[in-house]
C-alpha cells in the first residue's frame, strides 16, 4: 500500500513539474494570445531593450550637428507624445482605474527610451531627464535596430512591438550607433555615432509598432492604422506612411494623387498629422513662456494639419426622386487622399460627421441635420464616421483600457465613400431647394476633451503652463463642403 502511494505521489508530481514545464513554455493562460513573457519583460508594452552599456542620447545634442532636422521635430507631435496634457489626462485616469500595471503599455509609445530605462513610473513630468520629455525623440527612431511583429500575441505589428538598441559594446567603451534608411556616406556621425542602414527605416512596418494599438489585455486593436494602410491601394502602391507625412503639405498632396514617392530632398521630420488641437495647445503654452520661435514651429504644423484635412475628402450632393418628386438627398463622402481610414487612431473617440441644410427658394428650411447643440455636443441624429466601443460586458465604452471591440465601425476606407441619405418633406408649391452640405471634424467629444483635461497629474497647471483657465469650446475643422440646386420635380 506504502509502495503504492509512493507510485502516486511520484506520478502526480512528475505530472505536476510537466505541466510547470508547460506552462512555462506558454507565458499566457490565453490559447489564442499567448505572450512570451521572456522576450517581452515590459509587458503589455512589446519593446523589446537590447541594452548594452551605450546610453540614450537627448535631441538637443543631435541639434549640434543635425539643426535643421531637430526644429522639424521639435515643432512636431512626436516631440509633444509625452508632455501632451490630453495624454497625460488619460494616462492618469488609466492607471488610476486599472492600476500601475498598465503604465508601460501607454508609456512605451510615448516616450520609449525613458520607458525601457525604467526613469517613467507614471503619470506626470516632474523630475523627468529631457530625454524623458522628449517622447519619440531623434535617439528613439534611429536606435530601432529590429522590428518583431510575428513575435506579438496576435503576430501583428502592435503596442511598441520593435526594439531599441542605441549602440554597442566597443573595446574602449561604449559606441553610438544610429540607423536609418540611407547608405552612410563617409564620415557619417562624425565621430560621435557610427552609422548602419536599415531595410525599414523609410516603410511603414517601422510606424506601425506604435501606430496600431491593441487592448493591453484582450489583444483586441483599438487603432488599427497599419493595418487600413496595409490593405489599401497605397500599400499596393509602395506609397508608405513617411511619404506622406515626413513631406510638406503640397508633396504630400502630389503623392496622395499621383501615388508616386517623393524625392529624397522632399522629406521632412515633421511627422505632420490630423492632431491640430494639439499644435494650438502647444504653441499657446510655447508663447507662455516666452519662445516665440517654438511657437511659431508649432503653429506652422497647425496650419498645416488643417490644410491636410481639408484636403483629405471630397462631397457629392446628388437627388432622389420617387414618382417623379425629389424625396431624397444623397451625401457621398470621399476619402480622397488618406492612405489610411478617415478618420484614423482612435476613431470611437475621434469626430467627424455631416451638417446638411436644405432650404427652398422662399428660404423655408426644410431639412436640418448635424448643427451642434449649445453645450458643444453632436445631436443624436447626426450621420457621423466614427466607431462605438464597447466593453466586455457588450455596452457601450470609450475608454481605452475598457474597450475590447467595436459594435459600428463606420469609418472609410482609403479612395473608397461612404453614403448619407437625408429624407425631405417638402412644402406645398415648393419648385427648387438649396442642399448646402460640410462635413467636419474635431478631436474628441466636448465632454470627452473636458475629462481629460481635468484629469491631468498634480504637476500639470493648465493655468500656468497653458494659460487654459477653463476648457474651451473645441475647434471644428471644416474639412470640406458642397452645394446645389436641385429641382423638386425630376425633369
Amino acid at each position: 500500500m506504502r509502495h503504492r502511494l509512493k507510485l502516486v505521489g511520484s506520478v502526480c508530481l512528475l505530472i505536476i513539474a510537466v505541466c510547470a514545464m508547460a506552462f512555462a513554455a506558454s507565458p499566457s493562460s490565453s490559447p489564442v494570445f499567448p505572450v512570451d513573457r521572456e522576450l517581452f519583460k515590459f509587458y503589455p508594452s512589446l519593446m523589446v531593450y537590447e541594452q548594452t552599456k551605450a546610453g540614450f542620447t537627448e535631441p538637443e545634442t543631435c541639434a549640434g550637428c543635425h539643426q535643421k532636422q531637430y526644429d522639424e521635430w521639435h515643432g512636431s507631435l512626436h516631440s509633444l507624445a509625452f508632455i501632451d496634457p490630453v495624454y497625460q489626462g488619460e494616462y492618469n485616469k488609466a492607471v488610476k482605474e486599472v492600476g500601475s500595471g498598465i503604465s508601460k503599455h501607454c508609456s512605451s509609445c510615448h516616450t520609449p527610451a525613458a520607458t525601457v530605462t525604467g526613469e517613467i513610473k507614471g503619470p506626470g513630468l516632474s523630475g523627468l531627464s529631457a530625454v524623458a520629455k522628449a517622447g519619440v525623440s531623434c535617439d528613439v527612431c534611429h536606435s530601432v535596430s529590429s522590428l518583431h511583429p510575428c513575435k506579438t500575441p496576435s503576430r501583428e505589428p502592435q503596442n511598441g512591438s520593435l526594439a531599441l538598441r542605441p549602440g554597442e559594446d566597443g573595446k574602449d567603451g561604449p559606441v553610438l550607433v544610429k540607423r536609418g534608411p540611407h547608405k552612410p556616406a563617409e564620415g557619417c556621425g562624425g565621430g560621435f555615432h557610427d552609422c548602419r542602414q536599415t531595410d525599414f527605416h523609410a516603410k511603414s512596418d517601422l510606424c506601425a509598432s506604435c501606430h496600431q494599438v491593441f487592448h493591453y489585455d484582450k489583444h483586441y486593436p483599438l487603432e488599427a492604422t497599419y493595418r487600413e494602410w496595409k490593405y489599401s491601394p497605397y500599400a499596393q502602391k509602395d506609397i508608405h506612411c513617411q511619404d506622406c507625412h515626413m513631406v510638406g503639405h503640397d508633396t504630400f498632396v502630389k503623392a496622395a494623387d499621383s501615388m508616386t514617392k517623393p524625392q529624397r530632398s522632399d522629406y521632412r521630420h515633421y511627422f505632420n498629422g490630423a492632431n491640430y488641437l494639439l499644435y494650438f495647445l502647444a504653441s499657446e503654452a510655447a508663447k507662455k513662456a516666452g519662445d516665440k520661435d517654438q511657437a511659431a514651429r508649432l503653429m506652422h504644423q497647425y496650419e498645416m494639419a488643417v490644410k491636410r484635412l481639408q484636403k483629405a475628402a471630397e462631397l457629392e450632393i446628388t437627388p432622389n426622386y420617387r414618382n417623379g418628386r425629389l424625396a431624397e438627398v444623397k451625401v457621398r463622402v470621399k476619402n480622397i487622399r488618406a492612405g489610411h481610414n478617415l478618420p484614423t487612431s482612435l476613431t470611437n473617440v475621434r469626430q467627424m460627421w455631416l451638417e446638411v441644410t436644405a432650404k427652398d427658394e422662399k428660404g423655408t428650411v426644410v431639412l436640418t441635420s448635424g448643427s451642434l447643440t449649445k453645450d458643444g455636443s453632436l445631436p443624436p441624429d447626426v450621420r457621423k464616421f466614427s466607431s462605438d466601443g464597447m466593453g466586455s460586458d457588450m455596452h457601450f465604452a470609450i475608454d481605452p483600457w475598457v474597450v475590447t471591440a467595436f459594435s459600428s465601425h463606420e469609418t472609410i476606407p482609403p479612395k473608397g465613400y461612404k453614403d448619407a441619405w437625408f429624407g425631405l418633406q417638402l412644402p406645398k408649391g415648393s419648385k427648387q431647394i438649396t442642399v448646402e452640405a460640410r462635413l467636419r471634424y474635431r478631436q474628441a467629444d466636448q465632454k470627452v476633451a473636458e475629462a481629460l483635461l481635468k484629469a491631468v497629474p498634480k504637476d500639470i497647471d493648465l493655468a500656468r503652463d497653458y494659460g487654459i483657465t477653463k476648457i474651451p469650446i473645441l475647434p471644428v475643422v471644416d474639412m470640406t463642403s458642397g452645394k446645389k440646386v436641385l429641382t423638386v420635380t425630376a425633369r
